[in-house]
């Protein structure tokens, strides 16, 4: 095996710098390839892998700097590929001077990061040192320029692009005093202040931890930090009904209801899926529909359809579970079916064509068969699309329900 620094790296050749064009995709697959390519060497030295994340990282920021970043997919995929390289570097086998030589080659990157692309590398600055006696000498370096950048002045604005690596390396060094005095101000911007929050936790003062992190909700805060670091704090302290009861909704909000949903039972196994629901249902009055399939997914088919009756549920997703539950619940398909045809005739659904209407329709009397109950759900398909407001749904089911 070549030492780590002569071992021949495929993506280096690709991160020149300008190396792209405004296009974001081909970046995109270039920063996973790069990252892809590390991970497998990784596999037999995780030494040169980790001289190739810092590679990476030196050369990403200068190759990216013409891609279109207007819609944050370029910049998710960098910040994906620091989560992913950082443990690389911080775990390599190697010792006290080549990682201080990593760092020092990491700081030029992070200074000279214009875009910026490699910005939240800082905050992963005291994983980097590995030891708090390297936290500390890093602390040391920059220490001056951060009180500098964090000190209100009407006369000058100093901007250092260390900041959030020394916070992040002064606690680290467990030199928690210090972190609070520089972070802990009320004019400091909520991407510093909560290394304070940290500190105080870490000596054991959460009221105070928590009273900070409180107070600074605003504009310029991000009201999902401050939930999941205050959940982690009343957590670590087993204060679990606590943490739910303030944070333990909003801290765990995901992209879909669904997984919304999924990430809180996680978090709180002693809490009941109806408690949760009913809980996850109230922060989101005149949605009910939407939590249909978090309802489903739990078992709580009386309680899906019940919501699903109470406000819009996309058809597609009522329509999907009156097909899979055809064979073991059809009395459960038959008023998921239904109530799919009735929020086709409310208008609902996006980009819905004749193909929706007639899965929704051959679902719902696909399941009615099997309990005897066909006339009887076509009886409640006519009473549906018998309004003006049925139009649609009714040209298209037309002539399978006999209509004139």
């Amino acid at each position: 095996m070549a030492p780590p620094d002569k071992h021949e790296w495929v993506f280096k050749a690709r991160f020149r710098r300008r190396a792209f064009g405004w296009r974001s995709q081909p970046a995109i697959q270039r920063v996973k390839e790069a990252v892809s390519e590390i991970k497998k060497v990784r596999r037999t030295d995780p030494g040169v892998a980790a001289e190739g994340a810092v590679v990476f990282l030196e050369h990403a920021s200068p190759a990216l700097e013409q891609v279109d970043s207007s819609s944050g997919a370029i910049g998710t995929a960098v910040y994906r590929a620091i989560e992913q390289l950082v443990p690389i570097i911080a775990q390599a086998p190697v010792g006290d001077d080549q990682r201080r030589a990593w760092l020092e080659r990491l700081f030029e990157a992070l200074q000279a990061d214009q875009i910026p692309y490699i910005e939240h590398l800082g905050d992963y600055w005291g994983e980097l040192c590995v030891t708090p006696e390297i936290a500390s000498e890093q602390a040391d370096v920059m220490i001056g320029a951060c009180r500098l950048a964090l000190t209100p002045s009407r006369d000058r604005l100093y901007l250092f692009a260390g900041t959030s690596a020394c916070l992040a390396a002064l606690f680290r060094a467990r030199r928690f005093e210090e972190l609070i005095e520089l972070a802990g101000g009320e004019h400091v911007y909520w991407a510093y202040k909560r290394w304070a929050v940290r500190a105080l936790a870490a000596q054991g003062r959460k009221a105070e931890a928590l009273r900070l992190a409180e107070s600074s909700r605003g504009p310029w805060a991000s009201d999902l930090e401050i939930d999941r670091l205050g959940e982690e704090i009343l957590l670590s302290s087993g204060m679990v009904d606590e943490a739910y009861r303030r944070y333990g909704l909003a801290a765990n909000r995901g992209g879909t209801y669904l997984s919304t949903f999924r990430a809180v039972a996680k978090r709180y196994p002693a809490k009941t899926p109806e408690t949760i629901l009913d809980d996850l249902v109230g922060t989101t009055p005149g949605e009910e529909g939407k939590w249909f399939a978090a309802a489903k997914s739990a078992g709580l088919l009386d309680q899906a359809l019940d919501l699903a009756r109470r406000s819009p549920c996309d058809p597609r997703t009522l329509t999907r579970a009156a097909r899979d539950f055809t064979g073991t619940n059809p009395r459960f398909a038959v008023e998921a079916g239904l109530l799919a045809l009735h929020w086709l005739v409310e208008g609902h659904g996006y980009e819905i064509g004749d193909g929706d209407v007639r899965a929704a329709f051959e679902a719902t009397v696909a399941a009615a068969k099997p309990i005897g109950e066909l006339e009887a759900v076509e009886d409640r398909i006519r009473d549906l699309i018998a309004g003006s407001a049925a139009g649609f749904v009714a040209q298209v089911l037309g002539r399978s329900l006999g209509l004139p």
